[in-house]
């Protein structure tokens, strides 16, 4: 009889021993799962525009066609003033806050402050467009060092004030782009505006207005 309680006893600890693994393996299940679902919530990859011929990416590559179509996009929206630049284009700097590096935002912020002071922003209207030929190409996107860009944005100006055009240019804005992965929920993209490079924005001259980007980028072949 007490071989056979023994055996018993035996039997009820290898139980108690398998429900513990269990327990355990549960566990460890859970927390995979919980780590698998986040990790694919915060994963970003950017996907070129063309794949057609199909394409191999991991989730730190990002197209050239993306930096420049985040550029383009941003700066737009920034410099889109459709009622009044006094007020647009503080909303204009708030709304997209989440797009801007810290130093580019204060910069913008000096640069209202200033235009206000002067009287620059008053019933002013401003919006700009790719000017036809400018747009797309990788040459106009340059990788500086990892997580940085340089896009070189050809864009038509235009201003008005009470319906009257008063500006009408073509510039070229050399704007740097920064991996920018802060707030992923206001920042799908994880990429940020942070100023222009240090030679600044310049007017296009009538040549280049006259000159393609095929035919910029064939010149600097032949060159």
């Amino acid at each position: 009889m007490r071989k056979y309680r023994h055996e018993i006893d035996n039997v009820r600890s290898h139980i108690r021993s398998l429900w513990v693994v269990i327990g355990i393996e549960v566990f460890t299940i859970l927390i995979l799962g919980f780590s698998l679902v986040k990790a694919q919530d915060d994963i970003v990859v950017h996907l070129p525009p063309d794949l057609r011929t199909g394409a191999t990416l991991t989730p730190d590559q990002i197209h050239p066609a993306n930096i420049y179509a985040f550029a383009f996009y941003i700066f737009q929206q920034l410099n889109r003033w459709p009622n009044d630049g006094s007020e647009d284009f503080g909303n204009a700097i708030f709304s997209l806050s989440a797009y801007l590096t810290p130093k580019y935002r204060v910069a913008l912020q000096k640069e209202l402050e200033l235009k206000g002071r002067r009287g620059e922003l008053i019933h002013r209207v401003r919006g700009m467009q790719e000017r036809p030929g400018h747009t797309f190409d990788e040459l106009r996107v340059q990788v500086l060092t990892t997580g940085t860009w340089v896009v070189w944005l050809d864009l038509e100006l235009q201003e008005s004030v009470k319906g009257m055009s008063i500006k009408r240019t073509f510039i070229r804005y050399p704007l740097r782009v920064v991996r920018y992965a802060v707030d992923p929920e206001k920042n799908p993209w994880q990429l940020a505006l942070d100023g222009f490079t240090d030679e600044g924005p310049r007017r296009l001259e009538e040549d280049e207005l006259n000159t393609t980007t095929e035919e910029e980028n064939s010149d600097g072949t032949n060159s």
